[in-house]
């Protein structure tokens, strides 16, 4: 029989393990209620600060009412989309989470204020003709609901865990409207195309870049004997080539409202910011090689700075290019709601722009955790090299996609780099085990030949255990199937929303 005192011991734990679990649900629970108070005080907020922008403007309503949407659409985008910026940097312990959202916030808001474009299109990526619109109020209308049906989106694909693209969700908001308002024949239908390729092209040519630095970095630095010497000569050569294809990213799309350069002059600033990287660089790991252990994990710090630095520019350059595109339908609302005419580019208000930047910053504080830990930590698992190749992909591959004319989604590059990493650090480790297995043994034979004579030789259970770790899976397959599955219904999704809203709109008003 059991000892009673044991037992007793046993259940007093488990009631205490229940009351902990409980605590801390009671605690979760409470800290998202304050996080949605928060939310909706920021919107009181956009809502007073709209109505101080619109004097005595005849549709000043729907300018208040488009300003509180943006605003909500701005906390949207912080706290799913800029996730994909910080979130490999947190997952490899290169920042805290604390340290991340700081820099994040300061980044893509200076991004957003200081480089974001002056003038956007009115209908993103010129998904629908304008001129098509009946007239100013159904415009009005139809932008309302675009941009109402992405936030709502972003904020649902946000509490599933699935980092999604801003400007896949605008674009669906804007098709699906467009539609409503004018009919399937205004849809440009090439260009939908291209964007439905990208879903593709997106993440696996960030996946492909990121495993093939990673692989390039595993065998001139971590499988050689000396890994301090490899790492004296190769890390500064791939560091330059991140802090060439930043400053060209940068150039290319995060400061183009304040640099206007051609191709050539892009090359040159390219190569400049490698010789000067490659120098910096090179003096430090010099300095730190003197005293590094010859460990992976010693090559491993030597990416901390590059990953924090990554971050920040990939925050400025999301600030810059995408948060314009995103308050784009706001920028419209304004704009005819002023002038009362319908045009193909507009100005954004600065007004317009401080609400998006603060939407951002706020979004990311409260609610953007979630999603950088999504990102950086249950996909795969990161150390600062692998973090370091996915952020070098991010950039490179808007560098490739942008001098091709491919739309590519930044959030689907990064994502993808997490999962290219881990898929080849998957193939690497079931590759090893086919070698090893078979040696432990000592005989040449077949991975298949040695889990048949475990059967015969080892206990039952251990046989299940070789069987059951037989091939390692380093990608949670749940997180890979549940984004897949947002990237694909993401236009579509957002554009029946986006009808339905906009249906709704035109009968509330008729009534």
């Amino acid at each position: 029989m059991s000892d009673p005192a044991f037992q007793k011991k046993t259940s007093l734990d488990k009631d205490l393990k229940k009351i902990v679990r409980l605590e801390r649900a009671t605690l979760e629970t409470s800290q998202q209620f304050v996080k949605i108070g928060l939310s909706v005080l920021f919107l009181v907020a956009v809502w007073i600060f709209a109505a101080m922008q619109t004097g005595a403007i005849d549709n000043s309503a729907y300018i208040i009412a488009a300003g509180i949407i943006g605003g909500y659409m701005a906390l949207n985008i912080g706290a799913n989309d800029v996730a994909n910026n910080v979130g490999p940097a947190v997952g490899s312990k290169a920042l805290t989470m604390v340290g991340a959202l700081i820099i994040a916030a300061i980044f893509e808001s200076s991004g957003a204020i200081l480089a974001g474009g002056d003038v956007v299109k009115t209908i993103k990526n010129g998904i629908i003709d304008p001129s098509l619109m009946p007239d100013t109020q159904v415009f009005i209308w139809a932008m309302m609901a675009a941009l109402l049906a992405a936030a709502l989106w972003l904020n649902l694909a946000t509490y599933v865990g699935a980092p999604v693209s801003t400007t896949h969700s605008i674009v669906g908001g804007v098709m699906g409207a467009g539609i409503a308002a004018t009919g399937i024949d205004a849809v440009n239908w090439p260009t939908m195309g291209k964007i439905a390729a990208s879903w593709v092209i997106s993440p696996l040519m960030g996946g492909v870049i990121a495993a093939l630095f990673l692989a390039f970095l595993k065998f001139t630095i971590l499988n050689q004997e000396d890994k301090v010497a490899a790492a004296r000569r190769w890390v500064p050569v791939v560091v330059g080539i991140m802090g060439s294809s930043f400053s060209m990213y940068l150039v290319m799309k995060g400061l183009k409202k304040l640099i206007k350069v051609d191709a050539v002059s892009i090359m040159i600033i390219g190569a400049v910011a490698y010789v000067v990287v490659y120098f910096i660089t090179k003096y430090f790991v010099d300095r730190e090689s003197l005293t590094m252990e010859n460990r992976k994990k010693s090559v491993y710090q030597l990416f901390v700075i590059p990953m924090i630095f990554s971050a920040a520019l990939l925050s400025f350059a999301h600030g810059a290019n995408d948060v314009a595109n995103a308050v784009g339908p706001l920028a419209a609302i304004v704009s005819s709601s002023t002038s009362g005419d319908i045009a193909s580019n507009v100005g954004i208000p600065l007004w317009v722009m401080l609400v998006g930047a603060a939407g951002i910053s706020a979004g990311l504080v409260l609610f953007g955790p979630k999603l950088i830990r999504t990102v950086g930590e249950k996909i795969t698992k990161l150390n600062p090299m692998r973090a370091f190749c996915v952020a070098l992909a991010a950039a490179i591959t808007v560098i490739i996609a942008s001098t091709l004319g491919l739309p590519v989604s930044s959030t689907h590059i990064a994502v993808g780099g997490v999962f290219g990493v881990g898929l080849y650090r998957e193939f690497l480790s079931n590759r090893k085990r086919k070698v090893v297995a078979p040696k432990a043994l000592g005989a040449e034979v077949s991975l298949e030949d040695v889990i048949e004579e475990a059967d015969e030789l080892l206990m039952e259970n251990q046989a299940r255990k070789i069987k059951k770790s037989a091939k390692r899976k380093l990608v949670r397959r749940q997180h890979l199937t549940t984004i897949a599955a947002a990237w694909v219904i993401t236009v579509p999704a957002a554009a029946a929303l986006a009808a339905l809203l906009f249906k709704a709109i035109e009968a509330a008003n008729a009534g």
